[in-house]
């Protein structure tokens, strides 16, 4: 089959295209011959060698048909959707013609929609779905802020926020990008900016924030909840540089609460993908009620072109690869 492998950690150059075996069936594992994938930025973060963990055949995501289901966990033929569960960390991924991935990191996701446009769904909205209805429990009536909006995680989280009657004040680091985010039903916008807190009218009184810029806003997006609100850190858009010298004793305020969550962990004891509604969150994008097309779609053989549009901030929601 072939596959892109990361030659070496660099830019996207080291990005090549092999030959490798297929997969071997397993038992509790699923062969699946992908049709398409999503491109995320931890895939740029591995390409980088800058992730604790890179497979040499990247990529955490795709959907496709079952190729093989040793378990019977899923019949052959199947149209699924895989997600991390080590896929393009540990375990070869998904940046190839066939992956294996474990069979609790693959789930059902029959539809009539284009190949790229499912493609846009698993990661994206599961990772979405579960920052705002687990994690933040936010719930209808309430007021969200989603730090980093024209990201592909953060529109599909407007998208879920705004679907559920969720009042949503999205953030941009530019102006131009403001409509964008009102057409997709953000209530109002705001210039992203490291003292957010001090600058919008409803400091201290917010039920929510989802912040995907990451460690350089977190602290100041716990400054504008109310008592008893939820903060979730699930992006790192602004660099992956830990938080210096955190003291939550002088840093956090009293009666907030912080929380993160990496799509990693879906498949293990607790966070089963299961849990996650895909078919329905596909059925809501058939019938037009959340806008999940991708920005850009992108060929098997362009891998290196699509890295690079990432990596200039030029992505503007999710991008997509098609395996013809």
């Amino acid at each position: 089959m072939r596959a892109i492998v990361i030659d070496k950690f660099g830019g996207p150059d080291c990005l090549v295209y092999r030959d490798l075996p297929e997969p071997e069936p397993m038992p509790g594992q699923v062969v699946i011959e992908i049709k398409a994938f999503g491109i995320n930025h931890a895939e740029m973060h591995m390409r980088r060698g800058e992730w604790a963990e890179a497979a040499p055949v990247s990529g955490i995501e795709c959907v496709g048909l079952v190729k093989a289901c040793p378990g019977g966990e899923f019949p052959v033929g199947a149209k699924v959707a895989a997600l991390m569960g080590g896929l393009g960390r540990t375990i070869n991924g998904s940046y190839a013609e066939y992956t294996r991935a474990p069979a609790s990191n693959v789930a059902l996701i029959e539809s009539d929609l284009a190949w790229a446009d499912l493609a846009a769904i698993p990661q994206t909205y599961a990772t979405a779905w579960t920052c705002l209805f687990r994690n933040l429990e936010i719930a209808r009536g309430q007021t969200l802020v989603i730090r980093g909006g024209t990201s592909s995680l953060g529109q599909a989280a407007i998208n879920l926020a705004v679907n559920a009657g969720v009042r949503v004040i999205a953030t941009t680091r530019k102006r131009e990008r403001f409509a964008m985010l009102e057409e997709l039903g953000a209530d109002r916008v705001e210039l992203e900016r490291p003292d957010l807190s001090a600058r919008i009218a409803e400091a201290k009184r917010l039920d929510a924030v989802l912040d995907l810029v990451g460690n350089s806003t977190i602290l100041d997006s716990l400054d504008m909840l109310r008592r008893g609100g939820r903060a979730c850190l699930a992006g790192w858009l602004g660099g992956l540089d830990p938080i210096a010298d955190f003291n939550p004793l002088l840093q956090m305020a009293s009666g907030v609460y912080l929380t993160f969550f990496g799509s990693f962990v879906f498949g293990k004891p607790g966070f089963p993908l299961s849990d996650v509604p895909l078919q329905a969150i596909a059925a809501d994008v058939a019938a037009g009620r959340l806008q999940a097309k991708p920005s850009h779609v992108f060929g098997f053989a362009e891998i290196r072109k699509a890295h690079r549009v990432m990596e200039a901030g030029e992505a503007g929601g999710k991008m997509v690869v098609v395996l013809s």
